[in-house]
């Protein structure tokens, strides 16, 4: 099983659950992650949504293998129906993050209403090193968190950064012990099970509603981008090199 997906007193729980590939994703599991997002939606019993992954990993992102088989393949495709599900989300999303937060393991973060990481967190935006662009809207929001100087010192350089440092751009609200993580953000998530469900939905609608037209526009442009560019001799070469273990070469491009 690649994913557990349940609800208990008012909390649907998603989690993923591929540890022997540090909970890489693969279409059939962003497909199950929007599932649950779509029917959260619509149940009256799903008050709040915690998403994350175990002790050593929360994603390592994209299962490279799966994701060169299953690219994106227009607004239908897993990846983009789970990023529109994250990103319209009208109930609270808290996430536990211990580990490893990679790609879209870092932008989903930003989807996200309340986030909790382990003192070890690692995260990283390596699109550029994948000779790609930013996606869930990552472009746009990262820059208007945390600045763009320090935006553009994780989306170009594409380097991974501690959980101080998530801290410090407002990427996540509180660094715990490692061990603690999980529990303190399913703590918060009951916390805010117990309050107005109503009142919950309408204060996020809120203070998401001034940028949602230009969060869908931007989710918009950069899928455009990424389909191109995952054709592009670049992304060709690095995806070889990585299927072949080497470092990949950029000199022959302009």
């Amino acid at each position: 099983m690649s994913m557990k997906v349940s609800t208990e007193q008012g909390l649907m729980s998603i989690a993923f659950d591929r540890p022997q590939k540090k909970n890489a994703i693969t279409a059939a599991m962003y497909a199950t992650i929007a599932d649950a997002l779509e029917s959260a939606g619509d149940d009256a019993s799903v008050r709040c949504i915690l998403i994350h992954g175990d002790d050593e990993a929360f994603t390592a992102g994209n299962d490279v293998a799966d994701f060169l088989q299953n690219p994106p393949q227009g607004a239908d495709s897993p990846v983009v129906r789970f990023l529109r599900a994250i990103s319209t989300c009208a109930k609270p999303v808290v996430a536990a993050v211990n580990g490893v937060a990679i790609g879209v393991g870092t932008t989903m973060l930003l989807h996200c209403d309340l986030v909790y990481c382990g003192e070890s967190a690692k995260f990283s935006t390596p699109f550029t090193r994948l000779a790609l662009c930013p996606e869930a809207a990552s472009s746009l929001l990262l820059p208007a968190l945390a600045g763009y100087q320090r935006a553009a010192e994780k989306l170009l350089l594409g380097e991974s950064f501690g959980a101080d440092d998530a801290r410090d751009m407002g990427l996540v609200v509180r660094v715990l012990a490692d061990a603690q993580t999980l529990a303190y953000a399913r703590a918060q998530a009951a916390k805010l099970v117990a309050l107005p469900a109503s009142s919950l939905r309408t204060t996020k609608r809120l203070m998401k509603q001034g940028r949602a037209d230009a969060v869908a526009a931007q989710m918009d442009a950069e899928l455009g981008e990424f389909a191109r560019m995952l054709v592009s001799p670049e992304a060709r070469e690095v995806f070889s090199a990585f299927l072949a273990k080497r470092t990949p070469d950029f000199s022959q491009f302009e």
